[in-house]
This record gives C-alpha cells, structure tokens and sequence, in this order.
C-alpha cells in the first residue's frame, strides 16, 4: 500500500510551492510549519539534496474534530505536503495519505475526518497545473 497523494507537474520548484500553498489555501489549510530540508541536510549532515521543502498542511476544523475522537492523533498532526525538485522544469508534490494514517486508529471513529482531509488534499494536487496546460 502506497502512503501518499503525489502529483507530478511541469514547472520549475519555486514555482511549484508557490502553487502548492496555494491550492491548499483553496482547500482551506494553512501552512503550520515549513522545514527547508535540502538546507537542514545541507547544515547538519554537509550532503546535497534536491531543493524540497516540508510544509506541514493543517485544516482546523479537521484536526479539531480529528483531536475530539482521538487526542493522541495529535502526534500526526498537521498534513506533511512535500514539494520537491526533480530537474529544472519538473516538481513533484506529495502529501501524506490520510487512509494510510486510519492504521494507527482501530475503532474507525476518525474515518470521516480521513476522507474529507484525503479528498480536499487530492483537490489540493489536481488543482496543480502546468502554465503549458493554461490557455
């Protein structure tokens, strides 16, 4: 079983977060965090990654209904979206998959909250466009 909502597109990768923070807001999450993780490697461990940044996607009234059921869902909490460059011109955007989450809860109580956040993150990514697919 896969464990995220990816979406590849063609577009340079400042681009590509530009658009992802943006198609997110759509959905109604804001950004709770952001870690440079090329940078982070970079300074900690002296290797070189391709540019990609963590943002940790968080939708309230999700993760407050989410907290209400099962406070230590906490833990996983907010939505990790990965936006990474994979050449020049191309970026993948990868978001963890709220079903792949539902095998840390055992009673289902928190499956309603897992398809609204999975079906406004996979939103999220086809709201993603190439600028060549725009007229």
């Amino acid at each position: 079983m896969g464990y995220t909502l990816s979406r590849t597109v063609r577009m340079p990768y400042d681009d590509a977060v530009a658009a992802t923070r943006d198609a997110l807001a759509r959905q109604g999450f804001g950004i709770l965090t952001e870690i440079d993780l090329a940078a982070t490697m970079k300074a900690k461990l002296g290797v070189d990654l391709p540019p990609q940044v963590i943002l940790g996607a968080c939708r309230p009234p999700l993760a407050y209904e989410a907290i209400q059921v099962d406070p230590s869902i906490a833990a996983v909490l907010p939505c990790n979206v990965v936006v990474r460059s994979l050449d020049a011109t191309t970026t993948i955007v990868e978001a963890f998959d709220p079903d792949a989450m539902m095998g840390l809860a055992d009673d289902g109580a928190l499956d309603s909250v897992a398809a609204d956040a999975k079906q406004r993150l996979t939103a999220a990514l086809a709201a993603l466009s190439d600028p060549s697919e725009e007229t």
